[in-house]
């Protein structure tokens, strides 16, 4: 059984979550907590959960600074945000608090429980819509050349594979989307993070945007 905190500020569009949520049997929401303020407090008395379901627009703390403070304390904490934002500065503020993934509200159930499944695996669970703008994220954003940055100083395929990874693909499906072994796909991962002297993927997205 996966225990989900809930952090949203609108009763009845945490009453929905719910109902999604809960219509796979092994998910089940624990917490409700209504600010981010709430959540961090319940967190340091011993909540006891999973994963987070995070809001991003709340009253008092909201959910990107509740992240980055969570994340400060438990960086294991698995937090998802949950919103109906889907505009591109609000998923890089996420992304660089360390959220593991980034789906809209309005996804269907079936969608949601992926999300959930693929988080607690370790992945990076984004809605269709919220991939692409990760993509142009990547695409138009300060250039990954070694002149302008010259600790990335990656290569054309491993800058591929960041541009992927950034739409929360599997190692997988970026393997089959560029024609090459899951293997290969983890070699290339280790040169760009040693090359960009990082340990996970939001640290070598932090320090491309730097």
């Amino acid at each position: 059984m996966i225990r989900i905190a809930i952090a949203e500020d609108i009763e009845r569009l945490y009453l929905a979550l719910k109902t999604k949520i809960e219509l796979d049997p092994g998910l089940q929401i624990v917490d409700w907590s209504k600010n981010g303020s709430e959540i961090v407090h319940k967190i340091q008395k011993g909540l006891e959960f999973d994963m987070v379901l995070m809001d991003i627009q709340m009253p008092v703390m909201d959910g990107i600074e509740a992240t980055k403070f969570i994340l400060s304390k438990y960086p294991n904490t698995k937090i998802l945000i949950c919103t109906v934002f889907d505009d591109e500065k609000n998923l890089f503020e996420a992304t660089m608090a360390g959220a593991k993934g980034y789906i809209l509200k309005d996804e269907s159930p079936e969608k949601m429980h992926r999300s959930v499944y693929e988080t607690m695996e370790g992945g990076s669970a984004m809605s269709p819509s919220i991939a692409l703008k990760a993509l142009n994220l990547i695409k138009n954003g300060r250039p990954m050349d070694a002149a302008k940055n010259p600790e990335a100083n990656l290569t054309k395929r491993e800058q591929e594979i960041m541009e992927l990874l950034a739409t929360g693909l599997s190692y997988d499906f970026v393997g089959d989307n560029l024609g090459i072994s899951y293997g290969t796909v983890r070699k290339h991962i280790e040169n760009i993070y040693r090359k960009l002297g990082v340990h996970n993927k939001i640290e070598a997205l932090k320090k491309i945007h730097d």
